[in-house]
């Protein structure tokens, strides 16, 4: 069934056929700018042959003279449109054809108006797009927050906001990119299609491969390829990552991600400590000039020293279970139930030790770190593929960041004993066999890439847009996302 047209949408489009009779081409191959908006609204007074080009996203038809704002996603300039500087019948088709929203191109030279306020002085302007759907309302925007998600591009156009959230963005992976190759990191690429899907604990996507005719799987993460490629001679490596992940939905788990994961040969868990703060005060400085920043509602300094606490510290501080005084899931659930905490999953007593730990960890302590902090001394039943620790064999070298109530980072140094990494998953699969579905699965192709030997290793990844989140105090993970999963809409 096609859509019916409101009045409006009939009328621009009627627009469309006089642009024609007036022998104004509708869809131009190409316009040359001499600047972007951002570069022209700097430029002095009186510099001339300045071509700019954008959407008009707000207009002041005045007679015979009309104000324009254009705007890109970086940058607005105002237009002056004068009928003896264009000519009376450019005027007329200006006035009477063109809209908000449509795409203009102008020539001309710079003034400041009395209002302060930027202004090409045009002398002539060319016709780039008609806008056939009309804009939302000028002061309030898009605000319907299903309809941000669906359309992003009507988000783009009409807040300032999600313009500067993905700008941002973009900053930061080139920041990334730039200073890890600093440090010596080889950026790569793996497989995405896997026949196992490891490298977190996680529930998989299934798909069907019909040329080999097996299942495979949406990759959860790209560790362990990573890792055969330490195997393999890389000393420093590093992905950018898309990750799939068949879980809930909440404010801070996409299902759809990017995650970017590095691996050292040769380094532990402390050198990533330092590598990932160094990261973290390289990217911020660029991206904000300071970094002095207002999470939530805490102003934190991320020049100080950030704060270290294990795991048994932080669950033990905000629910009063210790939970190396339990030894296995069951007696760890009764306490959980005796305390009166709900955890936020459905089916608690299918979860192994590990996973159970976990889901209390992120409903009773999580949400309320703010401060940067490094979360320490994890279980090793959650932390199948990282190293015991030495002191301890029922911890792991391990640490997250976590920073507003996020994780924004997990690293570990890297477990690279084979028969110990076999028993592990083995452990790992029986718990998937009795229930839990976020178990890892055996990867014996991995563990036989093990047995050619690897040297001491540490690794670590970033969730981009958790990072983004806590940077730009995004309440819901999708406003991080140009395109977040939605469910279809019916028509």
């Amino acid at each position: 069934m096609s859509r019916q047209l409101s009045e409006q949408e009939q009328v621009r489009r009627s627009k469309l056929e006089k642009l024609t009779e007036a022998g104004v081409q509708l869809y131009p191959e190409r316009f040359d700018m001499t600047h972007t908006l951002a570069e022209a609204s700097q430029l002095a007074d009186g510099v001339a042959d300045v071509r700019v080009a954008g959407r008009i996203v707000a207009m002041r038809k005045m007679g015979k003279l009309s104000f324009v704002s254009i705007q890109d996603l970086a940058g607005r300039v105002q237009l002056c449109i004068k009928m003896d500087g264009v000519g009376e019948k450019n005027y007329e088709i200006f006035q009477h054809l063109i809209d908000i929203g449509d795409f203009i191109g102008a020539s001309g030279s710079m003034f400041t108006t009395k209002t302060g306020e930027k202004t090409v002085q045009v002398t002539s302007y060319q016709f780039l797009g008609k806008c056939l759907n009309p804009l939302p309302e000028k002061w309030h925007g898009l605000v319907d927050v299903e309809a941000r998600y669906r359309q992003r591009y009507v988000d783009l156009i009409m807040n300032a906001d999600t313009r500067k959230r993905f700008l941002i963005r973009s900053l930061i992976v080139r920041e990334m990119r730039t200073f890890l190759e600093n440090q010596g990191f080889i950026e790569v690429e793996t497989a995405t299609l896997q026949s196992n899907p490891s490298g977190a604990l996680a529930k998989p996507f299934k798909t069907h491969h019909n040329a080999l005719d097996v299942d495979m799987y949406l990759r959860i993460a790209p560790e362990t390829y990573l890792k055969r490629l330490i195997v393999g001679g890389f000393h420093h490596v590093f992905e950018f990552a898309r990750c799939f992940r068949n879980e809930g939905i909440s404010p801070q788990h996409l299902q759809e991600f990017t995650m970017v994961e590095g691996y050292s040969a040769y380094w532990n868990y402390e050198d990533n400590m330092n590598l990932i703060r160094n990261l973290f005060i390289h990217i911020i400085q660029k991206a904000f000039g300071t970094l002095v920043l207002t999470i939530g509602d805490v102003q934190v300094d991320l020049s100080k020293e950030w704060k270290r606490v294990t795991f048994r510290e932080l669950i033990l501080e905000h629910s009063g279970i210790d939970i190396d005084q339990f030894k296995d899931a069951k007696s760890l659930l009764k306490k959980i139930f005796d305390k009166g905490i709900v955890l936020d999953v459905d089916k608690p007593q299918e979860l192994g030790r590990g996973n159970l730990i976990d889901h209390l960890y992120k409903k009773v302590a999580r949400p309320k770190v703010v401060e940067p902090t490094f979360l320490t001394a994890h279980p090793i039943d959650l932390s199948p593929l990282a190293r015991a620790n030495d002191s301890d064999p029922n911890l792991t070298d391990r640490f997250q960041l976590i920073i507003n109530g996020a994780e924004i980072v997990n690293a570990y140094s890297e477990l690279v004993d084979p028969i110990e990494q076999m028993k592990r998953l083995e452990d790992q699969a029986a718990l998937r066999g009795a229930g839990d579905e976020e178990a890892m699965v055996k990867d014996e192709d991995y563990v036989y890439s093990m047995e050619f030997g690897m040297p001491p290793i540490s690794g670590w990844g970033i969730g981009i847009e958790r990072m983004l989140q806590f940077l730009t105090n995004c309440e819901n993970i999708k406003d991080c996302v140009l395109f977040p999963i939605t469910r279809p809409k019916e028509n």
